[in-house]
């Protein structure tokens, strides 16, 4: 190997470990209140679907157990398993996120309907479950089975899409930090999801955020759970590896 081919792999690593270490979380972005106000339990209004999610939790539905019954304690049980979503299902060989995960749960361990994307009782579940690990490292599983999804996203993220031909990667890596209809760009990881956003009064999932994306950018709004979502999550999860999770987020 010459000395100029070394000097280009080992400042091609370089860059590479800084671009990584440079990825922040989306409080990094708000604005010093609104980091005071996220991390208050009592001014979070996202924590009002916690308290419902937690209540559900604990409530059976007709003759169904409730969740609580196979997962008991669930603040000790429960601790970390959101900070592992998505992941594939060993049964089916298929991505789910946590949503997709209690949906699962409800269809064929609780012979229930499913509650359905954005309904108040998910993002009331998803919410808890994913305030249990709050603060927890981000520790998705990138390799194996889910090295497919994982690059799946990443071509979802930089490929460019819609009437104005932009892809992901050109805001949230090329243009972060400057400033979108008043909003500062982040670098669009989903760790504060579900999340109370202001110009939605109310909480949502990443894949609503996403769907927000898509429609900004003119193009093509996949359903709730596609397949591209949750690779493209994947794929974000996988660029906030080791970033504290933060739901329920506050955001713009």
């Amino acid at each position: 190997m010459t000395t100029r081919a070394a000097l280009f792999i080992g400042l091609s690593l370089a860059t590479t470990v800084a671009t990584a270490q440079e990825i922040r979380p989306g409080s990094a972005f708000l604005s010093p209140e609104m980091r005071r106000q996220q991390s208050d339990e009592a001014r979070n209004p996202g924590f009002l679907w916690v308290e419902q999610g937690e209540e559900l939790f604990s409530r059976r539905s007709g003759e169904a157990p409730a969740c609580i019954t196979c997962h008991a304690d669930p603040e000790r049980s429960l601790k970390g398993a959101a900070t592992r979503y998505p992941q594939v299902d060993a049964g089916s060989g298929k991505l789910i996120n946590l949503e997709g995960r209690i949906e699962q749960c409800r269809t064929q361990r609780q012979r229930q309907p499913a509650f359905g994307y954005e309904s108040p009782e998910l993002l009331g579940l998803t919410a808890y479950l994913a305030s249990l690990s709050r603060g927890l490292p981000m520790s998705v599983t990138t390799d194996g089975a889910a090295k497919p999804y994982l690059d799946a996203g990443k071509a979802v993220y930089e490929r460019r899409q819609g009437q104005l031909n932009l892809s992901c990667r050109q805001c949230h890596d090329d243009l972060v930090g400057e400033k979108l209809r008043g909003d500062t760009i982040s670098h669009g990881v989903g760790t504060g999801y579900p999340a109370y956003r202001l110009e939605w009064n109310e909480v949502g999932s990443l894949h609503r955020r996403l769907r927000a994306c898509s429609l900004g950018v003119r193009a093509t709004q996949f359903d709730y759970g596609a397949p591209e979502y949750l690779a493209l999550e994947l794929y974000l999860a996988a660029r906030a590896k080791g970033l504290p999770l933060e739901s329920p987020g506050l955001r713009r």
